[in-house]
């Protein structure tokens, strides 16, 4: 950090109490689109966008855990608050648990809202109810977002994750289970988006286990927190959000940004 510069941290302290903090946990080394967070979409990094979506929620601090310093420059040479992380972190959860122990060492914030960094146009008022679901919900270890199915082909496609739920009212529910495999029946079918919310707790019980052989199976990180017997609660809103994969999502998403 440059002489005189000011830390995150301290930053962070000057804004207020908050229960919740915002983190985008970012690297540049993603398989299907390298140096996707710094993607230009309709002129602005994507991971910027994401960034802006989540301020806009206005629910704490949003803060981008990065593992690359270009990213950390980018970030704040465009106002937003950025830190450095190890690069060799296992995942985007132990990269947020990690950026929460610096900005946070002594746990001013009762729960942490995991935003994956490529979803640039996500709704804030998406990211405001994994929060709310957080708040309200006292059995909530994680907090988490679904939407209806864009379409029956949903149902039968293996890149479209399902949330398996017992509602508990028209707008949230426990989840039972998630999954890749075909959905069957006349019930609604829950695509679920990944965006998570933790009790402090639970982010350093479920860092602190090893992949859980139902994770292994269906390549889905949450189900180890099922496993580890942590409850997982959805929020239903009204649509799941672009999630920028592959340079199709890109050009997808610089189209909708008019670029």
């Amino acid at each position: 950090m440059a002489k005189g510069a000011t830390s995150p941290a301290s930053k962070l302290e000057s804004k207020g109490v908050s229960s919740a903090i915002v983190i985008l946990p970012a690297r540049m080394a993603a398989q299907r689109l390298p140096g996707k967070p710094l993607a230009d979409i309709g002129g602005i990094p994507m991971i910027v966008r994401a960034q802006r979506q989540a301020e806009a929620a206005d629910i704490g601090p949003v803060v981008v855990a990065a593992g690359d310093p270009e990213i950390v420059d980018v970030v704040r040479a465009m106002g937003g608050e950025a830190i450095l992380t190890d690069p060799a972190l296992p995942s985007g959860s132990d990269r947020v648990r990690a950026a929460l122990d610096e900005v946070d060492p002594v746990g001013r914030f009762d729960s942490v809202i995991n935003l994956q960094g490529d979803m640039p146009f996500v709704d804030p008022a998406t990211v405001g109810a994994v929060a709310r679901l957080m708040a309200e919900e006292p059995a909530c270890d994680i907090g988490t977002a679904v939407a209806t199915e864009a379409s029956t082909a949903d149902r039968s496609n293996p890149d479209v994750v399902k949330a398996i739920l017992t509602l508990t009212a028209a707008d949230r529910g426990r989840a039972l289970y998630f999954t890749r495999s075909t959905l069957y029946g006349d019930g609604p079918v829950w695509r679920h988006i990944g965006i998570y919310g933790y009790r402090r707790a639970a982010l350093e019980r479920f860092c602190a286990a090893p992949p859980s052989p139902l994770e292994r199976r269906e390549k889905l990180e949450q189900l180890r927190a099922l496993e580890l017997g942590l409850s997982i609660w959805a929020s239903v809103v009204d649509e799941a959000p672009i999630s920028v994969d592959n340079p199709e999502d890109l050009e997808a998403a610089r189209a909708r940004a008019g670029q």
